[in-house]
């Protein structure tokens, strides 16, 4: 016990000193963690190499229809946004924003967007800017406006099939996406109903300031948009498909082919060409017109001329710069970093997983739950811990999901309920860690400190907790195998087999 739990801040010195001292991204500190994890359980515990490398190549195989998964959502976001899907989705969301309503619209609009693009940094450095912006005029503070806006943002990051977090989850706790989202609807909806009647409250406040709304840069966007992709009803297609056949229960993998097929026939009927559709497929969509808009200088009179667009020059810089931000992505490309670090990180929990230090950290604690909100909560803290501690919402993830996933699995309860559990605290509460990837970028693209958004994040703070209630109340349990579990009222949950287990690997348990 004693030589895991240095083993484990060793770790964590070795990836928080590489992703806040030196700045760097995840991926080499998780590698170098990953050495130090073998080399002590090599020399100290006498684990022998071959071992490991079996443990590594089982934890990536076990995930590597995730890792499928993750390369046709990059081809399925390339081709919705080369053929107006998404810019379609974000078009006609901006529609919803109405002064009188301005908190709550924020909301919705936010988690529109979030859930068509599957990013909450998207969200934060585009949209979110906008709705800043227009918070202040109305007389709405900018961390009450930010809290509502990323409340938004990581609703869609979460529920949505495009997310990279979305999929890790299911990844590391061996359940399937869609019913990882099916699961996620028993807490994370009426979360969001109860933080959309806290919008509604706070905002009648504000509804008397509603001539002071300034719609211009919202306007702006939509014709920027209808500048550059044709624009109609017909973009809830694709999206609609991947829906009807996730209801049927259609697998993931063909569904979003399905969606990407559809897409990509809308592109050709829009008159691109097949090399075009499927260079977005392969490289993401590289934008044009608000492109254009981000670099023309002082030629943006000129380009709103040609383009019959009326706006102030300024506005369209502006507005040109935020939407190629928001509209360049996609792609099997841009799906590489992820797939990198998920599985340098599986790499990782192979090895902990082996030389025995995840059981010889869990067993104690495991052996004192008694009920399935017990467990829950004991998940939650972990992920929290390594927000905090690890400073990445993907290992906040990933670290937790490899520590619980067998026993979750020898209880008898589904493996959705762990991926659940991993994104109700671990994907929320990464933004309100200030030293986190997610909350740095957050408040530096919305120009308000992490402390000041953090009381106004409701949903992110909320989710946690609705989902420990709920889940002590027996609501919303899923027991089981994946694909043949089902939701009971069964709280009791017993750990006592632990005390017995003889498995091989209990042989390099660390004592």
């Amino acid at each position: 016990m004693a030589l895991a739990l240095v083993t484990f801040a060793g770790i964590s010195a070795i990836i928080g000193y590489g992703l806040l001292g030196l700045g760097l991204d995840a991926h080499v500190p998780i590698a170098l963690a990953a050495i130090f994890a073998g080399l002590v359980g090599r020399i100290v515990l006498g684990v022998k190499w071959k071992e490991m490398e079996e443990a590594v190549f089982s934890t990536i195989s076990s995930s590597l229809g995730a890792l499928l998964i993750l390369i046709a959502i990059g081809m399925l976001v390339g081709s919705w946004v080369h053929a107006g899907v998404v810019p379609g989705m974000i078009y006609y969301g901006f529609n919803i924003l109405s002064p009188g309503i301005f908190l709550l619209a924020t909301l919705l609009l936010c988690a529109i967007v979030s859930l068509a693009t599957g990013s909450s940094w998207g969200v934060g450095g585009t949209v979110g800017v906008a709705l800043i912006g227009i918070a202040m005029g109305l007389g709405i503070p900018a961390p009450l406006a930010a809290g509502v806006i990323i409340s938004g943002a990581y609703f869609g990051d979460k529920m949505s099939p495009l997310s990279d977090t979305t999929n890790i989850a299911p990844a590391v706790a061996g359940s399937n996406l869609f019913d990882h989202i099916r699961a996620m609807v028993w807490t994370t909806l009426p979360t969001l109903i109860i933080v959309a009647v806290i919008t509604v409250v706070l905002g009648v406040k504000y509804a008397g300031n509603a001539s002071d709304f300034d719609s211009s840069r919202i306007l702006a966007m939509q014709s920027m948009l209808g500048a550059e992709f044709p624009i109609s009803p017909l973009c809830a297609i694709p999206p609609l498909l991947v829906l009807v056949l996730a209801i049927m229960k259609f697998p993931a993998l063909p569904s979003m082919m399905a969606g990407t097929f559809a897409a990509s026939l809308m592109s050709l009927v829009n008159g691109h060409s097949l090399p075009e559709v499927l260079s977005a497929i392969h490289y993401g969509y590289s934008p044009t017109v608000t492109a254009e808009f981000a670099e023309a200088g002082d030629g943006v009179a000129a380009l709103l001329a040609q383009h019959g667009l009326s706006m102030a020059s300024e506005t369209a810089t502006e507005v040109g710069e935020l939407l190629s931000g928001l509209l360049a992505r996609g792609g099997i490309d841009s799906m590489m970093w992820s797939l990198s670090l998920i599985t340098i990180a599986l790499v990782l929990g192979g090895v902990m997983e082996r030389c025995g230090y995840l059981e010889a950290m869990l067993t104690p604690l495991l052996l004192k739950v008694r009920k399935v909100g017990g467990l829950v909560s004991l998940v939650m803290v972990s992920s929290f811990i390594s927000n905090v501690f690890l400073g990445d919402q993907y290992l906040a993830i990933v670290v937790p999901g490899r520590m619980f996933n067998s026993a979750v699995g020898r209880s008898g309860l589904s493996p959705r309920m762990l991926s659940r559990t991993l994104e109700d605290c671990g994907t929320m509460t990464a933004v309100l860690v200030p030293w986190t990837g997610c909350g740095a970028f957050q408040s530096s693209a919305l120009g308000v400190p992490t402390l000041e958004y953090l009381p106004y994040c409701f949903l992110n703070i909320l989710n946690p907790i609705v989902a420990a209630v709920l889940t002590y109340l027996g609501i919303g349990i899923y027991w089981g195998k994946d694909g043949e579990d089902k939701v009971e009222k069964r709280t009791d949950i017993n750990f006592d087999f632990l005390r017995h287990d003889d498995e091989e690997t209990s042989a390099a348990t660390v004592q």
